[in-house]
C-alpha cells in the first residue's frame, strides 16, 4: 500500500486517459467512470500522511499530503467525476471523455500537493486538459472563448510558478505551507501566489473568463468544469491563506456583485455561472475569517456546493440536451414534459438558497455563524443580502423560466436515463448531507461542535427565503421584474471582449498601412534607380559593351528579386 500512496491520486485516472481511445466508442464512458471508481476505492483506502518525498535540484518535493484539509477535497472530486462520467455516457466524443477524466485526476492531484512545484505541474495540467471540453462544443464562439480561457488559466500558473521560485531562492523550500505571516503580511511569494489563486477563484475583476467560458462548453463539458476548478482554488486559498483579513472584503463582494447581473441575464447556464462567483463568495469570506468553524464551514460548503451546482449544471445542460437552447425566452412549459428533470432542478435551487433539510443550509449556515461569532456585523448582513439575492437567482428564477412560466409549446422527451441517473445521484447527495449532517462533519477538518438546526438559524433562514420569493411575485406581477432580453450581458469582460479586439484591430490598420506605404516607396525608388541603371547600360554599355533591352530587363528582374527577397525576410 505504500507504493500505492507514494503515487499522486487521480494519477490512476490521468494515465487511464492516455487509454481510453483505444476503446470502443460506446465502451469509453464506462472506462472513464471505472477509473473513477477504482480512483476513489484507492484513496479512501490510503491513510493520512506525507507520501511520495524525494529531492530534485535540492528542493524537497512532497507529491501527496493527505490530511483532514486535503481529504474532503479528494473525496468531492472523486464524487463529481463519477457522477459526470454517469452524466456523459450516452456521449460518443473520444476527445471529451479523455479530457474530463485527465481534468479531474490532475485536479484530485493538484488538492492533495503538499509542495508548490508539484501543485504548479496538476495545476497546468487542469488547465490544459479542460479547455477541450470548451472547444468540443466545435463552433467559433466556444473556439474563441476557449482561447481566452487557456490564456488566463496558463497565467494563473505562470503566477504560481513565479511564486514558488521566488519562495525557493528566499527560503530554500517549496513546501506548501500558509503564506500569511505576523500582522497579515505576505511576502512577495506570497502575493504572486494570492493573484495566481485568485485568478483560478475568479476574485472581482478576474472572474469573467468563468461566464465567458462555462456555458459555452459542452452539455457534459460544463459539468465538469463546474466541480474542479474554483473549488481547486478554494481548497489551494484554505491552505495558504487562511486568516487573510483582506479575503473577507473580496468574499462580501463576490457575494453581491453577480446577483445584479445573474437577474438581468437570459442565458441560463450563465446565471449559474454568476451564481456561482456568489457562493465563492461565502466560502473566501470563511477563508478570510480563519477561525476553525469558519473553515469548516468553507470547507463544507465547497464539498456542498460541488453537489448541488453540478445538479444545477445537469438539469439545464438536459434542457439543452433536448431543447437546443437555455436561454429564458425561449424555454417554459417543460415540467410537463420533463417532470423528472423538473424536480430534481428544484431540489438543487433549494440547496443552493439554503433551505433547511438540504445541504447548503448546513454549509451556509456555519460560515454566517462564524461571522457572528468573531462579531463581524456588517460582514454578518452581507451574508444574509447575499442569501436573498441567490434564492433570488438561482432559486427561483433558474427552474421558473426553464419549466414554468409562460408555456413555450416546446414538448421534447425527458432527459436520458443516465442523465436522470446522474441528477438523483446528486438529489440525493442534496438531501442526504442536509438531513445526515453529521456524515459531512466527519469529513471536516476540525472537531465540529455546531447544530445548524437551532430556532433561530431554521426562523431567520425562512424569513430571508419568504421574502425573497414574496419580493419575486410583487415585482413580477407589478411588470417590475427585469424583462428577459435575447442578449449577452457583459461586465469588465466587455474591455478584453470589446474594447481590446477593437482596439487591436485598429493598431493593426494602422500599421498595414504604414507597412504598405513604406513598401510602395521602397519599390517606387527602387523602379527609379533601375531605370537609371538601364539608361546608363545604353549609353556606355558594360565592359566595353553594348547590352541588348532583353539581357538588361533579365539582370534587373534577378536585382529586383533578390532585393525583394531581403526586404520581405
Amino acid at each position: 500500500m505504500t507504493a500505492i500512496a507514494d503515487l499522486p491520486p487521480g494519477l490512476i485516472m490521468m494515465v487511464g486517459a492516455l487509454f481510453v481511445p483505444l476503446f470502443a466508442r460506446r465502451v469509453q464512458p464506462w472506462v472513464v467512470l471505472a477509473l473513477a471508481a477504482v480512483s476513489l476505492v484507492l484513496f479512501v483506502a490510503t491513510p493520512a500522511g506525507n507520501y511520495g518525498n524525494f529531492e530534485i535540484f535540492g528542493g524537497q518535493l512532497n507529491l501527496v499530503r493527505i490530511d483532514g484539509l486535503s481529504r474532503p477535497f479528494g473525496i468531492v472530486f472523486h464524487l463529481a467525476a463519477i457522477m459526470s462520467a454517469i452524466y456523459a455516457l450516452h456521449v460518443r466524443d473520444t476527445r471529451q471523455h479523455v479530457s474530463g477524466v485527465l481534468y479531474a485526476g490532475a485536479a484530485i492531484g493538484a488538492a492533495c500537493a503538499g509542495d508548490l512545484l508539484s501543485l504548479f505541474v496538476f495545476w497546468e495540467l487542469t488547465a490544459v486538459s479542460s479547455v477541450f471540453l470548451i472547444w468540443a462544443s466545435d463552433n467559433e464562439r466556444s473556439y474563441k472563448s476557449g482561447m481566452r480561457y487557456l490564456i488566463i488559466q496558463v497565467a494563473s500558473g505562470v503566477l504560481l510558478l513565479s511564486g514558488a521560485v521566488v519562495q525557493y531562492v528566499q527560503t530554500g523550500s517549496l513546501a506548501f505551507e500558509s503564506f500569511v505571516g505576523e500582522a497579515s503580511e505576505l511576502t512577495l511569494a506570497g502575493k504572486l501566489v494570492l493573484v495566481a489563486f485568485g485568478i483560478k477563484c475568479a476574485f472581482p475583476l478576474l472572474h469573467n473568463w468563468l461566464q465567458d467560458s462555462y456555458p459555452k462548453a459542452t452539455v457534459t463539458g460544463t459539468v465538469f468544469l463546474s466541480a474542479f476548478t474554483t473549488k481547486l482554488a478554494i481548497y489551494s486559498l484554505a491552505r495558504g491563506f487562511a486568516g487573510f483579513e483582506p479575503l473577507i472584503y473580496v468574499g462580501c463582494t463576490m457575494t453581491l456583485f453577480p446577483i445584479v447581473f445573474a437577474v438581468i441575464e437570459n442565458d441560463l447556464r450563465r446565471v449559474l455561472a454568476y451564481s456561482l462567483n456568489n457562493q465563492l463568495g461565502f466560502m473566501v469570506v470563511g477563508i478570510g475569517i480563519g477561525t476553525e468553524l469558519a473553515i469548516n464551514g468553507t470547507v463544507a460548503h465547497a464539498f456542498c456546493h460541488i453537489i448541488y451546482k453540478s445538479l444545477l449544471f445537469m438539469s439545464m445542460g438536459a434542457v439543452l440536451y433536448r431543447v437546443g437552447t437555455t436561454k429564458a425566452t425561449e424555454l417554459g412549459g417543460l415540467h410537463k414534459s420533463m417532470p423528472w428533470t423538473t424536480g430534481f432542478c428544484m431540489i438543487g435551487a433549494g440547496a443552493i438558497s439554503g433551505f433547511p433539510l438540504l445541504s447548503g443550509f448546513v454549509s451556509k449556515s456555519m460560515i454566517i455563524s462564524a461571522a457572528g461569532e468573531q462579531h463581524m456585523l456588517g460582514v454578518w448582513i452581507v451574508l444574509l443580502i447575499a442569501s436573498a439575492g441567490v434564492m433570488e437567482h438561482s432559486g427561483i428564477k433558474i427552474p421558473f423560466f426553464a419549466f414554468f412560466a409562460h408555456d413555450s409549446g416546446k414538448r421534447v422527451k425527458e432527459a436520458p436515463w443516465n442523465m436522470l441517473l446522474a441528477m438523483g445521484l446528486a438529489a440525493f447527495g442534496c438531501v442526504a448531507l442536509g438531513i445526515y449532517y453529521p456524515m459531512l462533519y466527519a469529513l471536516l477538518p476540525y472537531d465540529v461542535d455546531y447544530h445548524p438546526y437551532t430556532v433561530t438559524h431554521v426562523v431567520t433562514m425562512l424569513q430571508l427565503l419568504m421574502f425573497a420569493m414574496l419580493a419575486f411575485v410583487v415585482l413580477m406581477k407589478a411588470g417590475l421584474y427585469p424583462e428577459e432580453k435575447r442578449a449577452t450581458v457583459l461586465d469588465t469582460d466587455w474591455f478584453y471582449r470589446v474594447a481590446a479586439p477593437k482596439m487591436i484591430g485598429g493598431l493593426t490598420a494602422g500599421i498595414t498601412k504604414v507597412d504598405h506605404a513604406g513598401r510602395a516607396g521602397f519599390l517606387l525608388a527602387l523602379g527609379g534607380v533601375l531605370q537609371r541603371f538601364r539608361d546608363g547600360f545604353n549609353e556606355t554599355g558594360l565592359l566595353g559593351r553594348t547590352w541588348s533591352t532583353n539581357t538588361m530587363t533579365f539582370w534587373a528582374s534577378v536585382m529586383l528579386a533578390g532585393t525583394l527577397l531581403v526586404y520581405y525576410l
